[in-house]
């Protein structure tokens, strides 16, 4: 008798942050899995193609051998703040790389399920919180608006070619591993760096916005329980439903570390964004009621973890 023969999953953007732990999980849950990246990267469990997502002939191409069951697309301009310095480049990768791979879907005549990742930055300053799915959509900066046009754009194909989309709209995730451009793994190296005694300063920018923080490892499992369970065409919140100053990220981070009695906290301007929201929370009820999910590791947990993670790297 054949073997019977795995799903296949393919991951746009596989060696960013989120990409090696979903394949990870991908891999423990039988998948056959694939990715794309524009580095030459190579994980454990995983076949990378080298390809820039915005190139759509070599997309078509990668499409077409894999064949893909289910699709993740994680590859993106991920940072507000360089949205800001180049709004051209956030749109050409968010939009054109979303247009690419859908191109190539069609043009393959597949018709996998695709996870289309956008942000909770598509909802701007909140009228209200919880925010939930129904919130108008007012992004304030560049890359809010790229996700915007990035949702429209895979509504429309929704609606047209019934393509089997779904638009996850993730709050800030983090954890080990997570590039120091973002606010919790730049504390963590900083305290890590000060551990060491390369610093007795920490840089810090506005410490009393508050964010919605999720692991990412829980976010890797909202990913795969949203293309198996959740509704084709509709957006979904991935938030863990608590929201946490950047202050607390900081003192938090600070009470695990041994260099607290010497460490001062500068003011760096240059850290200041031009437009912040104040306070991002997000209502998961929608996804929890449709997948069973919730978030499971504790966000001091994640904290230690980052800055053992940042001890060993420096």
């Amino acid at each position: 008798m054949a073997a019977e023969s795995r799903m296949k999953a393919l991951i746009t953007g596989v060696s960013g942050f989120v990409g090696p732990y979903l394949v990870r999980h991908l891999v423990s849950n039988g998948f056959e899995v694939f990715g794309i990246d524009r580095s030459s990267s190579r994980l454990e469990g995983c076949r990378v193609f080298r390809c820039d997502i915005t190139d759509a002939g070599a997309t078509a191409a990668v499409v077409r051998e894999v064949q893909p069951d289910f699709v993740f697309h994680l590859a993106g301009q991920s940072s507000v703040e360089l949205s800001w310095k180049k709004p051209g480049l956030t749109r050409e990768v968010n939009v054109g790389g979303t247009r690419s791979l859908l191109d190539a879907v069609a043009a393959a005549r597949l018709n996998p399920k695709i996870l289309v990742v956008s942000s909770a930055e598509v909802y701007g300053v909140p009228a209200k919180l919880p925010v939930d799915e129904q919130h108008p959509l007012a992004p304030v900066s560049p890359y809010g608006r790229s996700r915007v046009e990035q949702e429209r754009l895979a509504l429309e194909r929704f609606s047209k070619n019934r393509a089997q989309v779904v638009i996850s709209r993730s709050f800030s995730h983090t954890g080990p591993g997570q590039a120091s451009a973002f606010v919790c793994s730049n504390f963590a190296m900083q305290l890590a760096k000060a551990e060491s005694g390369g610093t007795s300063e920490v840089l810090v920018g506005n410490l009393e916005s508050k964010r919605d923080f999720i692991d990412v490892r829980d976010v890797v499992r909202a990913y795969l329980l949203a293309l198996q369970r959740c509704k084709a065409g509709e957006a979904y919140n991935i938030c863990s439903g608590r929201s946490y100053s950047v202050r607390w990220v900081l003192d938090t981070l600070i009470s695990f570390s041994g260099a607290s009695g010497s460490l001062k906290i500068v003011r760096d301007a240059s850290r200041m964004r031009e437009s912040d929201v104040p306070e991002l929370l997000g209502s998961n009820s929608k996804f929890a009621a449709t997948t069973g999910w919730k978030p499971e590791i504790p966000f001091e947990k994640t904290l230690q973890e980052m800055l053992d993670y940042w001890r060993k790297s420096i």
